[in-house]
């Protein structure tokens, strides 16, 4: 069930925006947040990128930065008129991530920033069937999300913040193998890396 702090997140910007930057601290900051899915990922400035659930830009903004040729999906309409204020540069789909409008490996990378969690679990596979769809052979799916901490000393935070802004999916995305389900899909090369005490995990994989 939401709770008020998460509708007031998503319904003033400015909020949003803090409790991101507030979280990302535990990793160095918000760049660097971004940049973790995007470290030694081959992207030049003609690749075509997915943003897949790009929310107001948060992450499109950076991925602009290296490709000229961006698009951001999300399925919220005021989400992508902030995304268009924000990053005028990428062009915008509005569309479910489980029913992509695109044509059959049309990507060269598919990128998603803590929007898994936001998925139930049938949801979930459904969107990891449309990203191997849409990614072209040989195309990286990379992400970044939550995942249960290694470290005991990140649980009370991670707990707290799931409590406040999040729902009962995000608590089901702890128990989910991501790696498994992506790999069962038939992706290839999948690497997994963890930081914030494991508290986070950065995804790259590779479609065959």
């Amino acid at each position: 069930m939401a709770t008020i702090f998460r509708d007031l997140s998503y319904r003033y910007q400015w909020l949003y925006d803090g409790i991101s930057r507030l979280a990302a601290l535990s990793i160095g900051g918000e760049a660097r947040f971004h940049q973790l899915p995007l470290q030694n990922l081959s992207i030049s400035s003609d690749t075509k990128v997915l943003d897949l659930c790009c929310g107001s830009g948060q992450a499109t903004k950076y991925l602009v930065k290296y490709s000229q040729n961006v698009t951001g999906l999300d399925a919220s309409p005021l989400s992508l008129k902030r995304a268009r204020q924000n990053v005028p540069q990428a062009e915008y789909v509005e569309a479910f991530a489980e029913e992509m409008p695109f044509a059959d490996n049309e990507f060269d990378v598919v990128h998603t920033s803590v929007a898994l969690h936001e998925m139930a679990p049938e949801q979930l596979r459904k969107i990891i069937e449309e990203v191997y769809r849409v990614l072209k052979p040989g195309g990286v799916f990379t992400l970044v999300d939550f995942h249960p901490p290694t470290n005991p000393v990140f649980l009370p935070g991670l707990w707290v913040f799931l409590l406040l802004f999040e729902t009962e999916t995000a608590w089901q995305l702890l128990k989910t193998d991501l790696v498994g389900l992506l790999r069962e899909r038939g992706f290839e090369s999948t690497e997994l890396t963890l930081y914030a005490g494991g508290s986070l995990q950065v995804i790259r994989a590779i479609r065959n």
